[in-house]
């Protein structure tokens, strides 16, 4: 009977070292091929990013993201597959690093909006316009004439 006991004992000893192990451990990654994001990040910061997307370019998310293979009514969000998504990837490396260098913007600061984003030039459009839009151009105002001249 004792000795039944200390099995006992040392088998849930055993189990809870076991269980502190794997509690302990880094979980993996929820996210796969997360190349400017950070790894860590959260569901909904993830699905905020994703809208502002959404708004900022006026699409949906097959305009970055390609079919499964297997069933292309679902996305396969992981996939590099369309070029569109390498394209945002750089532009959220060239908006960083403006916000950084000319307006001192701390990325993680939840105070603060980036000055700079997606909108600045999209205004709802997945291609922004290439050039200024000219603007009308009106004659300059007349000089006055002086006496004696």
């Amino acid at each position: 009977m004792l000795f039944k006991k200390k099995i006992t004992v040392a088998g849930t000893l055993v189990a809870l070292v076991v269980l502190g192990i794997a509690a302990s451990a880094p979980a993996e990654p929820t996210y796969k091929n997360l190349k400017v994001l950070p790894k860590n990040i959260s569901h909904d910061e993830l699905d905020s990013v994703m809208h502002q997307f959404n708004s900022s370019l006026g699409v949906k998310c097959n305009f970055c993201h390609a079919s499964q293979k297997d069933n292309p009514r679902k996305l396969d969000f992981a996939s590099d597959e369309k070029g569109e998504k390498n394209v945002t990837r750089d532009m959220m490396r060239m908006t960083d690093r403006i916000n950084k260098k000319f307006f001192n913007f701390k990325k993680g600061d939840q105070q603060s909006i980036p000055p700079v984003g997606c909108m600045t030039c999209h205004h709802g459009s997945p291609h922004p316009e290439a050039q200024a839009p000219k603007a009308e151009r009106k004659a300059p105002p007349a000089v006055p004439q002086t006496a004696g001249k």
